[in-house]
């Protein structure tokens, strides 16, 4: 986990479990919440990597 997402993933998770330990629900869930923000970044920016190779591909073959 690198980046921006997985330190939100990593965040989430910690939130998470201290959510656990304490019955604080309200933390429990905004660290489950933190988690998938955490892989939303990391898919988006998988998304974003694989369009620029297609780009960068594309451009190669034009010239």
């Amino acid at each position: 986990m690198t980046g921006r997402g997985g330190l939100d993933k990593i965040k989430g998770k910690a939130k998470e479990v201290t959510g656990k330990i304490t019955g604080d629900r309200r933390k429990e869930a905004e660290g489950k919440g933190d988690q998938v923000k955490g892989e939303a970044k990391r898919v988006m920016r998988e998304v974003h990597d694989r369009a620029r190779g297609a780009r960068d591909s594309l451009r190669r073959r034009h010239n």
